[in-house]
């Protein structure tokens, strides 16, 4: 069994945005996660919340556990700090739910 997390963010610094993909993904990579899709979106037709959401994508994990610890991480934490925080103006968590791999 495994975990995915179905994110929306609206990224609003593309290049930062990409910095952070490139420093946090080696990092996933080591413990077994991965992104599985990844759209750019140009128009939310429905939606559970006021944020604004132009990027959905999802993040798999061996297990909720694993994500959890991932997103605690002290390195984790200082590329967030670092590029993401700046690269985006709100984030939305759609769905988290346990996958059959």
């Amino acid at each position: 069994m495994g975990f995915e997390r179905i994110m929306g963010l609206d990224v609003t610094d593309d290049e930062a945005y990409q910095k952070y993909r490139e420093a946090m993904e080696p990092i996933l990579n080591s413990i077994g996660g991965q992104f599985g899709y990844d759209f750019k979106i140009a128009e939310v037709l429905r939606s559970k919340t006021d944020q604004p959401i132009n990027r959905v994508f999802t993040i798999e994990f061996p297990s909720r556990e694993d994500m959890e610890a991932f997103f605690s991480r002290p390195d984790y934490l200082a590329i967030k700090k670092r590029h993401l925080d700046g690269a985006i103006n709100s984030k939305t968590v759609i769905a988290m739910h346990e996958t059959a791999s």
